[in-house]
């Protein structure tokens, strides 16, 4: 079963403090966030996948379709410094196992968002979010009259490639690999932050048959550091738009505890905001996300505060 949240019922963790007494603007987010349905021009739209039934497929700890919400609840409290206007166009949730029908609902709205001129951020739950996002971008993407050429771009411990009857968290990139074959476009991947110990062999030799560029985590040390600006610079001389999606399970586990699977190792924070500014200075970013945010396993909400801070960049 797909619950497909409105906007309205999504507004209520939109609270939080009133600098009242300050002069000048002293807004947040809570105060400017409008539900999509009152937009009057084209802005930055969140919309939440509240879905952790590809993580129980993976055999993962559930927990992250509470992601969203506990996502918003942080954004709610951050000083307002963007200059577009900002909107949330509610969750698509998942219910019990119908993953595949909630990937379509979500993917459904993301074209529809992206055909209205929004940029569009996707709240995560699982990182089976991806197939969705990108699937909702590949769509848009079809019904330009020369349609862009899509790079993805994932920020992840894991290449997310795995061979299964079935979708789910580990499967999203294989799953675009598919979409791409089907249509006959080339498959633009490439994946920043992988774990050596995290993938199998089967997985690299998966990726390297696809064509997958990687780099190591140990190897993220700096967007300057040369396997880092050599696999950048040819994923952008492939492309048109880049579709940016954020694993929170490639930051180190003791900043991002709040994930299925916290990493050992990890990049840092700043390297991952060091690549959505390198980024957003060279291509189009029409549709990101930042995925597996579980509530349930977070300490002292770190991980969520985290996500927002990398929201709040993406949507600048």
């Amino acid at each position: 079963m797909i619950q497909d949240q409105a906007n309205d019922a999504r507004i209520s963790p939109w609270q939080g403090r009133v600098d009242s007494e300050e002069a000048g603007n002293s807004r947040r987010w809570h105060q400017v966030v409008r539900p999509v349905a009152e937009a009057e021009q084209p802005g930055c739209a969140l919309v939440g996948f509240c879905s952790d039934a590809g993580v129980a497929r993976n055999k993962g700890r559930v927990g992250a379709s509470e992601g969203p919400l506990a996502m918003r609840r942080q954004l709610a409290n951050l000083a307002y410094h963007l200059e577009s206007p900002l909107y949330d166009a509610g969750d698509v949730v998942c219910e019990g196992d119908a993953l595949e029908e909630a990937q379509q609902a979500f993917a459904k709205r993301v074209t529809g968002l992206l055909d209205q001129g929004h940029r569009v951020i996707g709240l995560g739950g699982g990182h089976e979010i991806a197939f969705a996002s990108f699937s909702g971008l590949f769509e848009h993407a079809r019904r330009q009259a020369r349609p862009p050429r899509i790079g993805i771009l994932n920020l992840d411990a894991h290449l997310d490639l795995r061979q299964s009857e079935r979708a789910s968290s580990g499967t999203p990139f294989r799953q675009c690999a598919e979409l791409c074959e089907q249509h006959g476009i080339e498959f633009r991947y490439t994946c920043l932050g992988v774990s050596r110990t995290g993938n199998t062999e089967a997985l690299f030799e998966r990726a390297e048959a696809l064509g997958v560029e990687w780099v190591l985590d140990d190897a993220c040390r700096s967007i300057a550091s040369p396997e880092v600006k050599a696999a950048l610079g040819r994923l952008l001389a492939r492309v048109d738009v880049v579709y940016l999606t954020i694993c929170l399970d490639t930051l180190p586990g003791w900043i991002a505890p709040g994930v299925s699977a916290p990493a050992a190792r990890g990049i840092e924070l700043a390297f991952v905001e060091d690549v959505i500014d390198y980024l957003a200075a060279r291509t189009a970013l029409p549709m990101v996300d930042v995925a597996e945010l579980n509530p349930s396993l977070d300490t002292e909400s770190r991980t969520a505060r985290v996500a927002a801070r990398l929201v709040e960049r993406l949507a600048r």
